[in-house]
């Protein structure tokens, strides 16, 4: 595959990382100190493309919503960031390698590009609504439901019929793809809940 370009100019090869890997949050996990409110997060600003899809705007700068545009609690409090809560690493599966941001509130996972967490390789998984992945940032905790499409979904090999609590590095399947959840919030880190 050749090389892209992110919106701020990086180059990457997409083969290896889903989002361009200068322009993410860099995160020191060798601290075990607890976040205490008052500290400071940057990140680039970078101008989305209009329209686009969270996975299509890996940049955390969104641009300023229209008018009777939704805008998340937590991106207005975060100055217009939606910031990463963890991840999902493709573990089996076309796309084994890969991994994916999941954001605050609801992340519906399909095969689309318009799906927050977008599975584009795996021909098995619905194209909407395959599964949803929330994270309720009052309680600190991720659940992992079932989506509206006919595919199912998978937690450590059980079925999942009804939102179900997600814990670090349980595995999910859904098609013939097999991720590892990674929390970042919890414990040891939550988000402020100040505005910016």
């Amino acid at each position: 595959m050749d090389t892209v370009f992110c919106k701020s100019g990086h180059a990457y090869n997409p083969e290896e990382h889903s989002t361009c890997p200068f322009c993410g949050v860099a995160v020191d996990l060798g601290d075990t100190r607890p976040y205490a409110p008052g500290g400071t997060v940057t990140a680039p600003a970078a101008a989305p493309s209009p329209g686009a899809t969270r996975a299509e705007n890996a940049s955390p700068r969104r641009r300023p919503p229209a008018d009777g545009e939704t805008v998340h609690v937590w991106q207005k409090r975060l100055g217009g960031i939606d910031p990463v809560v963890g991840w999902l690493v493709c573990v089996e599966g076309p796309d084994r390698g890969r991994d994916y941001r999941i954001h605050t509130e609801r992340n519906y996972i399909g095969r689309a590009a318009t799906q927050d967490i977008a599975i584009t390789g795996d021909p098995g998984i619905s194209r909407e609504g395959h599964a949803v992945l929330s994270f309720n940032p009052r309680r600190q905790s991720f659940r992992l439901g079932p989506g509206d499409s006919r595919g199912l979904v998978y937690l450590n090999d059980e079925e999942v019929m009804t939102p179900t609590e997600l814990h670090a590095y349980d595995r999910i399947e859904v098609g013939e793809t097999r991720l590892l959840f990674v929390p970042f919030c919890g414990e040891r880190f939550v988000w402020p809940t100040e505005p910016a």
